[in-house]
Order: C-alpha cells, then structure tokens, then sequence
C-alpha cells in the first residue's frame, strides 16, 4: 500500500480479510437471494418480515439495502460501518424484530450463504479461509445488535447451528408466500422480459442452490448437488467476465470509493485468497469448490 494510503482506516476487515476479497463478486446477488429462501424456513423470523416490514411491495428495494449494508460494512469506512450498523438496530427496535433468536438466525443464513454460494461458483476457497471468513462475520453480527460471542465462529460451529435448528423450520404459508414472490414477483410491465430473461434464472439457482433438508421442506424435488454446482461456476464465470471496472461503478461504487482511499493495489481479487490459503491451510488440509452439503461443516440433510 503506498504511503499516501498508510493512514487511511481500512474499515471492519481491511484488504486483508477474507471478506474484502469475496464481497465484490457478482454470484453475491445469488447468494443474496437464496439467504431470503433459508431465512423464510424460520416461522419467527418470516412472521416478523411479513408483518412488521414492506418486503412484498418493495422486494428490490429491500434487496438494494440490504446490498448496501454489506456494502458498507466490507468496504466503508470504520464510521460508515458503525452508523449503517446504528440505522440497522434503530430500524430492528421500532419495527420489534430485535429478538437476538431471530437476528442471529438471519445473520447465519446469510453468511452461510455467502460463502456457500461463492465457493461453489468456483472461488477456491480453503477451510481455514472459510472459518476466517465466519469468524470476521461476527462484527457483522455485532453491528445488528448480536453479541458477538454467541454467534458462530466457525464452520463447524456453524453446522451445528443448523443442527439444532433444523427440527424448528418448516415452510409454512409465510414462507410459501415468500418463494412464489421470489419466483415470480410484481415488476411494471417494460420489465416483465427481464423478468423473464435474467430474474428467473437467479431465482431459480439461489433456490436450488439451498441444502437438501431446505427442498424437502419447501415439498419441491432436490436437484442433483452436482449439477447446480456446475450451474454455478457457469454464471459465476459468465458474470465475472463483465468487467469490473463496470460492474463496480453501478451506486454506491463502494469498493471503488474504498480503492480511492486506501490505494489501487488494495483491489479485491479471489485469487489472492490462493496465496493466503497456502499458509492458513497448510498441506494436510484440503480446499474444496463444492460447497453446499459436502463442504466440512455441511448443512443437515
């Protein structure tokens, strides 16, 4: 980093972490998508959206925020980070979905999902990486309002999560409300055939990208994990080849804004993440690409 970056704040995670390195890719709006599907399994937390917030009538909005948030909190500043992370609970208290229960099991969809999906669509990813990378999540976490040292740190500790929640989900009307949604949601009518073209096909990969207990709850036949995976690394290679100098220039620029601040060598890249591995991992442990219920901490299924 040169010297006129040296003092400038690296946020949360700084060009070091894991998640500097992961958040700027494409396949996070799958991995985005299918953490709403993981989420709606909890009857709770689903309640909580269909009630108490405007999820059916502004779905994209809700999903720009939430890209925002992430956004801010990968690759804002420190300050940004902690205010997003203030608007976030002010917002959780008035609307009385501020149960830690609850927010805790958000938060280990949507990390188990980040990292599912992007390891999957081809992003080597090494074990010691990936319980880095969960293990940086619990600021995340913190930010909403989570007590950071009952949130999982781990892969396996993750699993386990999942293990005992597994005999409390099902996929009730709220949930079912919210796939025929994510299916097929309103739009106006001149974007009804990029509804058809791109949103789809999304949809339909975030979905079939779930763990297998989550097809069996959602009634639907389980696709070949095989299959969806090579699914994956074909969009994940297809959208990584838009550039990024264009992909990162869509608002709010965050990762742009972050490289103007703390130097261009400071870039995000899955590749570096092969040079950290070869020292996180070491040679006795191996790195996998699959993901989903093969991966080490593989979901209940």
């Amino acid at each position: 980093m040169g010297n006129s970056h040296a003092a400038a704040d690296p946020g949360l995670f700084g060009p070091d972490s894991v998640t500097w390195q992961l958040h700027g890719d494409p396949m996070m709006w799958v991995a985005g998508v299918r953490a709403l599907y993981l989420q709606a399994l909890h009857p709770g937390a689903v309640r909580g959206v269909m009630i108490n917030s405007d999820f059916m009538k502004d779905a994209w909005g809700r999903l720009m925020r939430t890209a925002s948030f992430v956004g801010t909190i990968s690759y804002g500043t420190t300050e940004a980070a902690e205010k997003a992370g203030a608007r976030v609970r002010r917002i959780h208290r008035l609307l009385g979905v501020d149960d830690p229960e609850l927010l805790l099991w958000v938060h280990c969809a949507e990390v188990d999902s980040y990292l599912d999906v992007v390891r999957r669509s081809g992003i080597v990813v090494g074990d010691a990486q990936a319980d880095r990378y969960i293990d940086e999540h619990r600021e995340a976490a913190r930010l909403v309002g989570l007590d950071p040292a009952r949130v999982p740190a781990t892969g396996a500790a993750l699993a386990a999560y999942f293990d005992r929640m597994l005999p409390g989900l099902t996929a009730g009307d709220d949930a079912r409300t919210v796939d025929a949604f994510l299916r097929r949601p309103p739009v106006p009518a001149p974007l009804v055939p990029a509804r058809a073209l791109v949103w789809r096909h999304v949809a339909a990969l975030a979905y079939d990208s779930l763990p297998s207990y989550a097809h069996r709850l959602y009634g639907r036949p389980a696709p070949d994990p095989a299959t969806v995976t090579r699914r994956l690394i074909v969009t994940g290679n297809t959208l990584r080849c838009v550039p990024s100098r264009i992909r990162w220039r869509l608002p709010p620029q965050h990762i742009l804004k972050a490289m103007a601040r703390l130097g261009p060598d400071t870039r995000p890249a899955p590749y570096k993440l092969r040079r950290q591995g070869a020292i996180l991992d070491g040679p006795g442990r191996a790195w996998r690409i699959d993901g989903g219920d093969s991966a080490r901490w593989g979901k209940p299924g």
